[in-house]
């Protein structure tokens, strides 16, 4: 069922590693479910990311707990999505950039690439200025100072080529790792209403039917799916050997557990990012928190203990962290499937990060703290406008029964994810004439 390859090692980037984590056939199923974890987990990264924790501190700020049950819905579509794109990848032995470049005319691939490549700068740009962020909460240093160290993360990149992708699987763990544990640390210093916080994950259209908590429902919607991140799961899927119609489909079955699993995951932090900010902020009478640097603030005399703080600020620098190492992989995969084009990962990182520390430095210098709020929501938009134009492919593909042949999607799963097409472009096209003024 799972043969095994010519070599056991791996690379940094997933284009060069198809087929290189061992899986043999006779491995009990809980063994070979671990050798198919991580991937999910990479992907499940961009769920948690600083511009995920802007929106739920304001949604948690502002409207308390009501809004949960918008964080549950929207996870729950990013799985149905996520799952997709893995079957794509584990069917075709291709990923979306490079069915998307072989399958459309050379014009349209190339505006895929754009948007596609806007996507990551855009991403990046959250977490250059989280973790700038984290580092002048953690170590007192300007937000100017702040941005340039975030450059330095390219020599961590560097230092992990040809480390092995279970390498980096496992350093995202820890760092994922992190995060949840800092959040625990949180939740059990403020002691959350537990029923309240229920309630809240009841679906309810009253609670989003006025125009800012709606707003808001949209902005945690275009910050929880994430664009490249479709096309980052349909290429590291394949860095597990599969072979054979029954190998492709129980890869398919041991891949939607991982990723149901690490998104699912995802959703607890996200919970637990609202949660702490509507206990913390909201249960006290201040609404008005809508920014990561005055929520830091804020924790300590709310909490009463500074651990609370230190928590919130160690587990932004992971975010931004874990989140570098999976924009650089879907940075590769995104200019080998389109451009057909192998630079070093080191290489990468640099340009990215280089394009994105260019408008977090002219930010933080014109506009000073205020930018960093500002910034993390523009970010956000420009994901939500690249986001319909990575989902119309995938859906079409996975539709596409001459492609796949007995993977094609069933008549319930294409009929789920047209309609969450339709929903969320209807959804980001409203956020993007709201925010622009059209609206």
């Amino acid at each position: 069922m799972f043969p095994l390859p010519k070599t056991a090692t791996a690379p940094f980037c997933p284009s060069e590693v198809a087929g290189s984590i061992i899986v043999p056939f006779d491995l009990p199923w809980w063994k070979k479910a671990a050798r198919f974890a991580g991937p999910g987990l990479l992907v499940s990264v961009g769920y948690m990311d600083p511009g995920n924790w802007a929106t739920d501190i304001e949604a948690g700020s502002r409207f308390g707990y009501r809004l949960l049950f918008v964080v549950l819905l929207s996870s729950l579509a990013a799985i149905v999505l996520q799952c997709l794109a893995a079957r794509l990848g584990i069917a075709t032995r291709k990923d979306l950039a490079r069915l998307s470049s072989e399958r459309y005319p050379k014009a349209i691939g190339r505006i895929q690439w754009v948007f596609a490549e806007i996507s990551i700068i855009s991403c990046d740009l959250a977490e250059v200025l989280g973790s700038a962020l984290a580092f002048k909460l953690l170590f007192g240093v300007s937000l100017p100072v702040g941005v340039a160290l975030t450059a330095l993360d390219t020599f961590i990149v560097l230092g992990l080529q040809g480390r092995g992708f279970r390498r980096i699987e496992s350093i995202v763990l820890g760092l994922v790792g992190t995060i949840g544990i800092c959040f625990v640390v949180q939740l059990f210093l403020l002691g959350p209403d537990w029923a309240r916080v229920a309630a809240g994950f009841v679906p309810s259209w009253h609670a989003v039917s006025a125009q800012e908590p709606l707003y808001l429902a949209i902005g945690i919607l275009g910050a929880t799916i994430m664009p490249h991140n479709l096309y980052l799961h349909s290429s590291i899927v394949q860095t597990r050997a599969v072979s054979g119609e029954e190998g492709k489909r129980a890869a398919i079955r041991l891949t939607r557990v991982d990723t149901i699993c690490s998104l699912s995951l995802a959703l607890l932090i996200n919970a637990a990012i609202l949660i702490v900010s509507a206990t913390a902020f909201h249960a006290s009478g201040r609404t008005d928190v809508a920014d990561i640097g005055d929520a830091y603030q804020l924790l300590a005399p709310i909490a009463g203990t500074t651990v609370a703080a230190v928590a919130f600020a160690i587990g932004l620098f992971a975010s931004g962290q874990s989140s570098t190492f999976t924009g650089t992989i879907a940075g590769q995969v995104i200019m080998d499937g389109f451009l057909q084009l192998k630079i070093p990962c080191w290489q990468r990182r640099l340009v990215t990060r280089g394009l994105a520390i260019v408008p977090a430095f002219i930010g933080v210098v014109t506009m000073g703290d205020r930018a960093i709020g500002a910034l993390l929501v523009a970010s956000q938009v420009v994901l939500s406008i690249q986001l319909p134009f990575a989902m119309y492919p995938l859906i079409r593909f996975t539709d596409d029964r001459a492609l796949m042949g007995g993977f094609v999607n069933t008549r319930l799963v294409s009929c789920t994810a047209w309609f969450l097409f339709v929903v969320i472009s209807a959804a980001n096209a409203w956020l993007v004439a709201q925010v622009s003024g059209l609206a």
